[in-house]
């Protein structure tokens, strides 16, 4: 079983930034696909982005230019830069490894 913990959400203004974290647990984190989604109230879970282990970066539409994933396998942790932050963007992120491990979530709420 592989423990996902995610960190680093809070309350941030329209247009400030943010960066989320995720950790995973176990020995083969370099060979997990890692990705970023989000609910938000109301609405589905939708996926964000992801980071293949080969170090593709892959984005959905509305956060192209304004989030970053990246990876260090060396602290078995995903990160998530989120500038440019909108009203919109607020949800829970959940992270997810190797397509199977959910973590429990971490709030971004932006507002004014």
């Amino acid at each position: 079983q592989v423990q996902v913990v995610e960190s680093g959400g809070g309350l941030v203004q329209p247009g400030g930034s943010l960066r989320l974290s995720c950790a995973a647990s176990g020995s083969r984190f370099s060979s997990y696909a890692m990705a970023w989604y989000r609910q938000a109230p109301g609405k589905e879970r939708e996926w964000v982005a992801t980071a293949t282990r080969g170090g593709t970066t892959l984005y959905t539409n509305s956060v192209k230019g304004r989030f970053t994933i990246s990876r260090d396998n060396a602290k078995n942790t995903v990160y998530l830069q989120m500038n440019t932050l909108k009203p919109e963007d607020t949800a829970i992120y959940y992270c997810k490894a190797d397509n199977l491990y959910w973590g429990q979530g971490t709030q971004v709420t932006v507002s004014s």
